[in-house]
């Protein structure tokens, strides 16, 4: 069955198509009996109106384009989750693109989103790419970009303070009698990554006897953290880490499936923390540490900081950064 057209609506109501344009987008023009003859006949008909076409005729999309580094982490989903709720108030839809933590992908979601035209992107980098994202904005797309900073003049953003997330865990593990820290994660070009391993250095300084060893994986996801400490536990025994920091949780459940699988306790023989406080890792075997970013929060700040940049494009550079915070569970405290 067709879909329903204006014609068709304007039919059924006995009224011309420029009338039913009228009454949809200009009803102060219309008199009240006739919008409810309108209403009615697009009830009858189920007539859905294409914004798309009336926002091509415009030149204009109010649509906002979202690159991730991966949609399977349940983190990201929740920052997009923020964002969406944000963007509702403004009656902007969001479209979700997912990098796969690949540079080439990324290149090609933004092309993508460039030819749809959306109004405005979210974007968590894989690489450097502020050079890329600054011409798009010249070309009068906004750009915000999400769980990572540019600089102070370069674009907008929001991100957490990952130096001291790093540190948090780090230091959590230290004032436990761990000094053997493997931290596990990457790869490296990953800014938040990076930091991270940034602030557990810094922490390890402090404590005399500490050794921080960086394993840098190809991906942050479960599979990552199984193969990483595979690998840590083949280390002769004076050499094997008495505690793994891993820098997102998904490569911490990943850990905690190889460490119960080769018999190793958790915390007793080696401590565990995450990153990120995704919901799956209170409910996990061992409940795991993590360090909290606020998701949604940053999502949601995210979204407003592009609206702003959408309406003005002259609007001043704004970096949102939160404070992350130590959720300690029984994966380093014990039971």
């Amino acid at each position: 069955m067709a879909l329903a057209q204006v014609r068709d609506v304007a039919a059924r109501a006995g009224v011309s198509p420029a009338t039913v344009s009228n009454a949809l987008n200009h009803p102060d023009k219309v008199s009240q009996a006739t919008r409810e003859r309108v209403q009615v006949a697009i009830a009858d008909l189920g007539y859905v109106r294409n914004d798309a076409a009336r926002q091509l005729r415009q030149q204009q999309n109010l649509a906002v384009g979202m690159i991730v580094l991966d949609i399977g982490n349940p983190f990201f989903a929740d920052v997009a989750r923020g964002a969406e709720n944000s963007l509702e108030v403004f009656h902007r839809p969001l479209l979700l693109g997912n990098s796969s933590q690949s540079s080439q992908r990324e290149l090609t979601q933004l092309r993508l989103f460039e030819e749809q035209r959306v109004s405005g992107l979210l974007v968590t980098p894989v690489g450097d790419i502020i050079e890329r994202l600054q011409e798009i904005r010249r070309r009068g797309i906004a750009v915000v970009l999400v769980d990572r900073d540019a600089g102070a003049d370069a674009l907008s953003s929001v991100s957490t303070d990952d130096v001291l997330g790093g540190r948090l865990a780090t230091e959590h593990l230290l004032e436990l009698g761990r000094r053997r820290i493997a931290v596990v994660g990457g790869p490296q070009r990953i800014r938040q990554v990076a930091h991270r391993h940034q602030g557990a250095l810094a922490a390890a300084q402090e404590y005399d006897g500490a050794q921080v060893r960086l394993v840098d994986t190809g991906a942050m996801d479960a599979t990552a953290g199984r193969e990483a400490s595979r690998n840590l536990l083949e280390l002769p025994e004076t050499q094997r880490p008495d505690a793994i920091f891993a820098t997102n949780d998904l490569v911490a459940l990943g850990a905690l499936q190889e460490l119960s699988r080769a018999g190793v306790r958790v915390p007793e023989d080696i401590a565990l923390i995450g990153y990120d406080d995704i919901a799956f890792t209170a409910s996990a075997t061992v409940p795991i540490s993590s360090v909290r970013q606020p998701a949604e929060e940053m999502g949601a700040r995210a979204a407003e900081l592009l609206v702003a940049a959408i309406e003005d494009p002259e609007a001043p550079v704004e970096h949102q950064v939160f404070t992350p915070s130590l959720l300690a569970r029984e994966s380093t405290l014990g039971r």
